[in-house]
């Protein structure tokens, strides 16, 4: 099992890079899947490809559907600070205290994974092998995008601090350098998670409380770095794009002791015990034998107009701009 079988597709698929950025969130689908037990590596191993392909999907739904965007995200310190007790933390206690509206127009990240888990579940109970595959592709998604620190932060993309850029360098020019190199994926079983609740707000503070390191050392070492040797020139589809050099990138994830890493593997942790989860909620069905096998012509129409919207979308989604 290494990254490298997978780098050539992922940087095909990498060059608009939206939060964890597609190679980020392709590689945490891709290792999860070795962290299940058998009785599911018999279907997820089988379709390891669909289940990183698609882990992107959500991403790209948000260039088409503005109800998206939020679902990806939590400003959370607009609640206060740390550890944010004004905020409930479960959906109609939080909706009451604040109304829907305003919820959502903060973030519903921490809610609407316990969404997709119950989905998940539902389609495991109900031996829905095309439900079962889209809605892992997915939660997989959810679950990376609780895990990066600036999307607890209202100051996504150092907007406010004269740091635009530094969302897509966290979560995607630094993996994309570093991961095949220096990270290491082997990370034990997947677990049953008896809270998933407590555990995704677990995980989304400790993403709340990293942002100010994200940001603050960025700064810093900003100050330090000429902009020649702080940004290098690369090709890319044809393309001369200007992106921060491997000596900047480098020196940055030393700062953070390695932060960006650290939190992707433990985003592969949590993807493969939530999938894990789901499926001995649903009663651990025999995953060798469930109905639906074939993605059905709509499926695939779906899928189609997906990507489609996505590839015309010039990179402009409603919302939050984190390019």
């Amino acid at each position: 099992m290494k990254t490298i079988l997978l780098v050539p597709l992922l940087l095909a698929l990498s060059w608009r890079q939206p939060r964890w950025g597609f190679y980020g969130h392709q590689l945490i689908n891709y290792h999860a899947v070795f962290l299940l037990p058998p009785e599911m590596l018999v279907l997820y191993k089988a379709h390891i490809n669909f289940l990183t392909e698609h882990a992107v999907d959500p991403d790209k739904r948000r260039y088409a559907v503005a109800a998206e965007g939020p679902r990806h995200y939590i400003d959370i310190d607009h609640y206060g600070r740390y550890p944010y007790d004004s905020l409930p933390r479960t959906w109609n206690a939080a909706v009451a205290k604040y109304s829907e509206d305003s919820v959502t127009k903060y973030g519903i990240v921490p809610w609407w994974i316990q969404t997709m888990l119950h989905r998940l579940t539902k389609a495991f109970s109900e031996k829905d092998q095309s439900r079962i595959l889209k809605l892992s592709a997915e939660l997989g998604h959810y679950i990376a995008d609780a895990h990066v620190p600036l999307h607890a932060c209202s100051n996504h993309n150092g907007q406010y601090t004269n740091q635009r850029g530094i969302h897509g360098f966290w979560e995607s020019r630094v993996p994309e350098l570093l991961a095949e190199k220096q990270w290491d994926f082997f990370i034990g079983k997947a677990v049953y998670i008896d809270k998933p609740l407590p555990f995704t707000w677990q995980r989304v503070l400790e993403s709340a409380a990293a942002a100010d390191s994200v940001l603050h050392l960025e700064r810093e070492l900003s100050k330090k770095f000429p902009p020649d040797k702080k940004y290098a020139f690369e090709e890319r589809n044809g393309t001369l794009v200007k992106q921060y050099s491997f000596a900047y990138t480098l020196e940055y994830d030393k700062m953070l002791n390695n932060m960006a890493g650290r939190r992707m593997r433990a985003s592969i942790f949590a993807v493969a015990s939530f999938w894990y989860t789901a499926w001995v909620n649903a009663g651990q069905p025999d995953l060798k034998e469930l109905t639906n096998q074939e993605f059905s012509e709509k499926d695939m129409k779906e899928f189609e107009k997906l990507n489609k919207d996505w590839l015309n979308s010039n990179g402009k989604a409603p919302g939050k701009d984190c390019d």
